[in-house]
């Protein structure tokens, strides 16, 4: 079987990179006003040392009185007091200018990035996606805290240090500009090699990742079916490949900066041939040619650190062209509420005044639940992923608002895919899948009116490392301890949880408190109570096997899904007795459709598996109810 490489995300194009700096640089003009006067005051107050340098070498050779160097020597320690003020007002002022935007260039990436269907992730690979928020978003911060503020520094110390030249004689300033030719030259040459190595770079470092993130995570398999030199072979070739680019980079800067030796060369041998010139014949003192070849000599760090910097500004040019073309899929959330749904002036978590004397929350108390909205319509819908087969074929389906419907089948008969479809998760290859008229994919992020309207819940929860509290808040930020101690008990998770060392407010996640998968399975639960979605999707969410632990996942689930319109994909044949609909499906079709009093009758699919699955272990009782 072939494997089809990955269709990265898009790299935004010069002009939409500019566009989107523009944006986030808005209104930040006086700050960078300021910084630019601090590091020109900067740059000037560096003239100090070579000046004074010349003062003293020609009071040296006039045989001036030791109290000729009371001035110069103040004048050096003076400017060295001021630069070091100037400086760290620069650093300062840079930080507070590149920090916010950079961190407002990953937050849009972020953010555009949980917008994206899930097929756009999964063909580049989550690698490719990781690589630009973590790493490129490293690059351009690094790049915008450091590099900008040195190519500015050096740039306006070069400028300082001409007009210096000029200042002692127009001839300095004209022999140190013979080192520009050669060292424009060199950068023209520099920025067209080096560009597209970088660009590629930065390609081949998301394929990297994905290949490293893509074995990690399938390691288990890999194992048991002996894959791991295979896979082994396919990260080793993306290693090797992204190696390829940083030698290649590694050259090019080699020969870069031995290009700039050569300039420094030929500008400082020229500035001490005119400044023989000049004193031979008396136009100049020694003082002056002293402070005019120091003057060069200064200028080897500022032309070298604003053209060294280009390499910088090049790798994070091309990361910040990766991180635009993320940002620039899908609009960032627009005016949301923090907490992602509108204050409706309604207790969260219950009615006032629920719960038990002893101030803990009733099990039995009202959760919020979702309105009597639209209906769920789903037309003519087939779905490929990747350019392969058609795992879909033609599903039609409507479900009005409040009902629930089961989907069951074997393995690898669709109910996953067909559950991603009606979350929103990805739109069909072909066909429709609507709430009230409007596809589904546009419903996955919150609605205008700020609540998620469809919510999927799978068998597969991530625990962040933090408080139980703030995990839940995940779903809601401003969701009340009251809310969260409700939610928590309707799913039957209250009791473990006061059980913690912390209650609610113990830190779970790797390295702290561990959770079984059962409990992690009920604070997803709880998370959909507080969003309070319309919709609700649980694609196997509650597979815990035939234990007591499932049992209270399955109670969690009928909480989380009365009063709202709700499809499960059940692991278990008994989560479809209190379904109002059943879905059978095989390969990919829908095979059988109706009550499942009426399918368990009939004979058919649905009869053939449930006769199976109780005969398998499960409960021998067909009727309504049974568990």
């Amino acid at each position: 079987m072939t494997t089809s490489a990955p269709t990265l995300l898009p790299v935004a194009t010069g002009r939409q990179t500019r566009a989107h700096l523009r944006r986030v640089l808005r209104g930040r003009g006086p700050l960078l006003a300021a910084v630019l006067a601090a590091l020109v005051v900067d740059s000037a107050l560096a003239l100090a040392a070579p000046v004074a340098t010349g003062r003293i070498t020609q009071a040296i050779a006039d045989d001036r009185a030791p109290s000729a160097l009371v001035g110069p020597v103040l004048l050096v320690a003076c400017a060295a007091a001021a630069a070091a003020l100037t400086g760290w007002a620069a650093a300062v002022l840079l930080a507070r200018l590149v920090l916010p935007v950079t961190g407002r260039l990953r937050e849009d990436a972020v953010a555009a990035a949980l917008a994206l269907p899930v097929d756009v992730v999964e063909a580049g690979g989550t690698g490719d996606l990781v690589a630009r928020v973590s790493g490129d978003a490293d690059r351009v911060t690094t790049a915008a805290s450091g590099a900008l503020g040195d190519f500015a520094s050096a740039a306006l110390a070069i400028a300082a240090t001409l007009v210096g030249l000029a200042a002692l004689d127009w001839r300095f300033a004209l022999a140190g500009l013979l080192a520009v030719p050669i060292q424009a030259h060199t950068l023209r040459w520099y920025l067209r090699t080096s560009r597209p190595i970088y660009a590629d770079g930065r390609t081949a470092d998301g394929r990297r990742a994905s290949a490293l993130l893509s074995a990690f995570t399938a390691l288990p398999t890999l194992r048991a079916l002996r894959l791991g030199a295979s896979r082994r072979a396919h990260v080793e070739a993306a290693s090797e490949q992204a190696m390829t680019y940083e030698f290649r980079a590694t050259r090019a800067a080699t020969r870069f900066y031995g290009r700039l030796n050569v300039a420094e060369f030929i500008g400082l041998a020229a500035i001490l041939l005119v400044a023989f010139v000049l004193v031979r014949s008396g136009t100049a003192d020694i003082g002056a040619a002293t402070t005019a070849a120091l003057f060069f000599v200064g200028l080897f760090d500022p032309v070298n650190t604003m053209l060294g910097t280009f390499d910088s500004v090049q790798q994070a040019g091309a990361g910040l062209a990766r991180i635009v073309g993320v940002a620039t899929l899908g609009p960032p959330d627009d005016g949301s509420t923090d907490d992602g749904r509108p204050d409706d002036g309604r207790t969260e978590g219950g009615r006032p005044g629920d719960g038990r004397p002893d101030g803990r929350p009733d099990p039995t108390a009202t959760v919020p639940s979702g309105p009597a909205g639209a209906p769920l319509a789903v037309r003519g819908v087939h779905h490929r992923y990747r350019g392969g087969p058609d795992v879909l074929h033609g599903i039609d389906l409507d479900l009005p608002a409040g009902r629930h419907l089961a989907v069951v089948g074997a393995t690898g008969s669709g109910k996953s895919t067909l559950a991603t479809l009606i979350a929103g998760l990805r739109p069909p290859h072909t066909g429709h899948v609507t709430l009230g008229g409007v596809p589904t994919a546009d419903l996955a992020a919150a609605a205008p009116d700020g609540r998620r309207r469809i919510v999927l819940v799978t068998q597969e929860h991530h625990l962040f490392r933090g408080t139980l509290t703030d995990n839940l808040r995940l779903a809601r930020r401003s969701a009340s301890a009251e809310a969260i101690a409700c939610a928590l008990a309707a799913v039957g998770a209250a009791d473990w949880v006061a059980a913690l060392p912390d209650g609610a407010d113990t830190v779970v996640g790797t390295g702290a408190t561990e959770l079984t998968a059962g409990q992690v399975q009920q604070l997803a639960l709880a998370r959909v109570l507080l969003l309070d979605p319309e919709v609700v999707v649980l694609d196997e969410a509650t597979a815990e096997g035939g234990s007591d632990a499932a049992r209270t996942l399955d109670r969690a689930a009928r909480t989380v899904t009365e009063g709202r319109t709700a499809v499960v994909v059940a692991h278990r044949l008994s989560q479809t007795a209190t379904a109002d609909t059943v879905l059978v499906m095989d390969h990919g079709r829908v095979v059988e459709h109706g009550d499942g009093d009426e399918l368990r009758s009939s004979g058919g699919v649905f009869a053939d598996l449930w006769a199976a699955w109780s005969s398998g272990g499960g409960p021998r009782r067909t009727g309504p109810g049974a568990a």
